[in-house]
């Protein structure tokens, strides 16, 4: 890591935390945001290999594990719900309970749950926490929801782990109105794997809301809210203020909440919820936040405000200001979880911090899988998270000409997504993935003409096509012009043009 420029002198500048908070006088102090350093520093080094799996080598485990996710596959998928958590506490019933073996932290929130999730786990994982973590939805292979000590579970754990509880469920669904969803199966095997294993503490991300999430029959230690925005309007309402007051079910009582920068009525919900249930709070731009943030190599290095002080100089190998404030978010949930501003007062120890972050690794976001032209993926599925990956690239990249490759779900905000991204991309090429769920590529289509004008926009319903023609739209800048290709609209876009693209 380069040092940071010969004029910079912490000891004789006035605090940047601190003149923020002073000038954010004519707003609610809750929302106060950090701003973003817009320096560059060139540092060596760039993202750790992505911990993608791929399909098991030996022929018999793949086709094991290929029968395990056909029958999850005849389950309920994940849009389809019931809200309700008594299936998965029945499930828990007949298991033991082996949610309460171990103590958790909890994520809800509209983006950055996957990014933050991973961070804290390489956080607890460089203290020397046997972590288990429990994320969604997959990029590539089903086995990367459930990981132990900081890796996706081996093919045979994960069938393993199937088959232990497989008894269980068949119990539960014979006693149930609806059988047990395939979320609702995979949360009980991640919980059994971690008890299983065991796991210090587990880390885990709701599927969706939190109230009713299969994931809320863990009572969460530190409850962590990233930033809420409008996704799931269908099902968890359609204002801020609605989805904030699902996604406060995860806040239990005497917890401590670790809250993102959030809207103002949904910060109001958060903080009610918080004071019913006597939980402590620690808001992003009060307790902890971004001081500093400048552009290197390959990601960013930053200074975090935490619960128990200053962090310099850290590098984070994920690009955008995004990243940065998932990584505020992840280390306060670290040091509530080590007790840092209640029974301790002292921060985490630096080093161990810096170890941690350099080797944070969050697959299809903003993921870099192919140059000359560049390539990179980014699974941004609404129009928050669109807004988000657009300023970063621009900020990360600085393509000379930008080609978007978007394939999009049929029940997501397409056009919001679009128009987030209208300013950055030259042209896009529409396309769609192999789920049910995917928009048709001609109602798509339709849509990108109406937000780009139909000279800026190509139909290609198979996404291999799609990406050999962004490649060659990009290329017609000339080798050494500065062309790119951005593949987002969808998780599963992203990991199908992965595996497209010889990643995994």
């Amino acid at each position: 890591m380069s040092e940071l420029p010969p004029d910079h002198n912490a000891d004789d500048q006035p605090d940047p935390f601190d003149e923020i908070i002073a000038e954010e006088t004519d707003r609610d102090p809750d929302l106060a945001v950090i701003e973003a350093g817009s320096r560059t520093l060139r540092t060596q080094g760039g993202p750790p290999d992505a911990d993608i799996p791929t399909r098991p080598a030996d022929p018999e485990v793949d086709k094991a594990l290929r029968e395990v996710e056909t029958e999850l596959a005849t389950r309920w998928g994940e849009t389809k719900l019931e809200p309700s958590v008594s299936r998965i506490a029945a499930l828990m019933d007949v298991l033991g309970e082996p949610q309460r073996s171990y103590p958790s932290i909890h994520i809800t929130g509209t983006n950055g749950k996957t990014s933050t999730a991973r961070m804290i786990e390489a956080l607890l994982g460089a203290f020397e926490l046997r972590t288990g973590r429990y994320t969604s939805p997959h990029v590539q292979s089903i086995t990367e929801r459930i990981s132990l000590d900081g890796a996706p579970i081996a093919p045979e754990r994960f069938i393993e782990t199937y088959q232990d509880i497989k008894p269980y469920v068949e119990m539960v669904d014979a006693s149930q109105e609806y059988r047990l969803s395939f979320f609702e199966v995979l949360t009980g095997m991640a919980y059994a794997a971690f008890a299983d294993a065991p796991a210090d503490v587990a880390v885990v991300e709701v599927g969706m809301g939190g109230s009713w999430d299969a994931t809320n029959v863990i009572d969460g230690d530190v409850a962590v809210v990233t930033p809420i925005d409008l996704d799931h309007t269908d099902r968890l309402g359609s204002t801020h203020a609605e989805i904030a007051t699902e996604k406060a079910g995860i806040i239990k009582q005497g917890a401590t909440v670790i809250m993102a920068q959030q809207p103002v009525d949904a910060a109001q919900v958060l903080l009610k919820k918080a004071v019913e249930v006597d939980a402590t709070v620690a808001r992003e731009g009060l307790e902890f936040g971004v001081v500093e943030r400048q552009v290197a190599v390959g990601g960013q290095l930053v200074t975090l405000r935490g619960l128990g002080g200053e962090y310099p100089e850290v590098y984070l190998p994920l690009h955008g200001a995004h990243q940065a404030h998932n990584a505020a978010v992840a280390l306060a949930a670290v040091e509530a979880f080590f007790g840092v501003g209640a029974q301790r007062a002292d921060a985490l120890d630096l080093d161990t911090v810096r170890k941690a972050f350099a080797a944070v690794a969050s697959p299809g976001r903003l993921e870099v899988v192919r140059r000359s032209p560049t390539v990179v993926l980014d699974a941004a599925h609404n129009p928050a998270g669109a807004r988000a990956a657009a300023e970063a690239i621009g900020e990360a990249f600085q393509f000379s000409r930008l080609i978007g490759v978007v394939g999009a779900s049929g029940d997501k905000n397409v056009r919001g997504l679009l128009e987030a991204f209208e300013p950055v991309f030259a042209e896009v090429v529409v396309t769609q993935n192999s789920s049910h769920r995917a928009m048709d590529a001609d109602e798509l289509a339709g849509i990108a003409v109406e937000v780009f004008g139909e000279e800026r926009v190509q139909v290609e319903p198979r996404l291999p096509d799609a990406l050999e023609a962004a490649i060659t739209l990009a290329e017609e800048e000339g080798e050494f012009a500065g062309g790119g290709v951005l593949v987002t609209g969808s998780v599963i876009t992203v990991g199908e043009a992965r595996l497209l693209l010889g990643r995994g």
